[in-house]
């Protein structure tokens, strides 16, 4: 990777000018030029300063470190490490503290770690092959076999996931052919885009939120992100409720619950 062109790319990326990245990095603007026009060769600290002000994702920092013909400053450890221990353990607390709503926890290419029971739910009726850790929740939400035959708003729900996917090229392609050329409803969507979603105990609207590991140091780690889907009615959080009762209990401490 040419590094003055990646670091070009990357403020372009995020509208800063090359004085707004010189002051946010404690550098001159000067300095910045002969940086980016390769007439200056930056030393490990200033790529790593620079990589922070523009706040760059973990695996991004890697990169600009490598270009620039530094070893990578972040680890990336696989989750079974014994190192990822605890986060595997507060993973299978989160997931069992958002029952009786539906949660689950996915890698940076939407393929799916874990989830809890209430999850089930979601995903009743779909094909086999698209459920279950490692597939990939953004095809299990708009493949013809997974939810899409079952989701009321799927022209809004679908913009909703593609606009997530633009790091994952090929996946949104070949997602964007499972959706029909629909137009969004008209009217006020609201403050969120619900998921409106058919289940065997009705209609389920569902919001979504997204956590991530805010403060983490692991390339691994960072890239998580935890879904959790939160009742947007009183009839949604009724039926959750009474759904909980049959898929069983959780797992137990420590473990991850649920489609593991």
């Amino acid at each position: 990777m040419d590094f003055p062109r990646a670091l070009r790319e990357r403020r372009a990326r995020r509208h800063l000018s090359q004085l707004d990245l010189a002051l946010r990095a404690g550098t001159t603007q000067r300095h910045l030029s002969f940086i980016e026009s390769g007439k200056s060769v930056p030393g490990r600290n200033m790529v790593v300063r620079l990589a922070e002000s523009l706040e760059l994702p973990l695996r991004e920092r890697n990169e600009l470190l490598l270009a620039a013909g530094y070893a990578a400053a972040y680890p990336e450890s696989a989750l079974d490490d014994p190192v990822l221990a605890p986060v595997r353990t507060a993973i299978g607390h989160i997931l069992r503290g958002h029952l009786p709503y539906p949660a689950l926890v996915v890698d940076r290419g939407g393929d799916l770690i874990a989830a809890n029971t209430a999850f089930d739910l979601i995903t009743e009726g779909v094909a086999p092959e698209l459920v279950g850790p490692g597939t990939n929740v953004y095809r299990l939400a708009l493949h013809p076999d997974g939810l899409a035959p079952r989701i009321h708003n799927l022209a809004e729900w679908a913009r909703h996931i593609l606009a997530r996917l633009d790091h994952l090229e090929e996946l949104r392609a070949e997602l964007t052919e499972y959706i029909p050329q629909l137009d969004p409803s008209a009217g006020l969507l609201g403050f969120a885009v619900p998921l409106r979603l058919q289940s065997s105990y009705g209609e389920l609207r569902l919001m979504t939120t997204v956590t991530t590991f805010a403060t983490a140091v692991d390339v691994t780690l960072a890239e998580l992100k935890l879904e959790a889907f939160l009742p947007a009615d009183a009839a949604t959080a009724e039926a959750l409720s009474a759904a909980a009762g049959p898929m069983g209990a959780s797992a137990a401490p420590g473990q991850a619950p649920g489609n593991m």
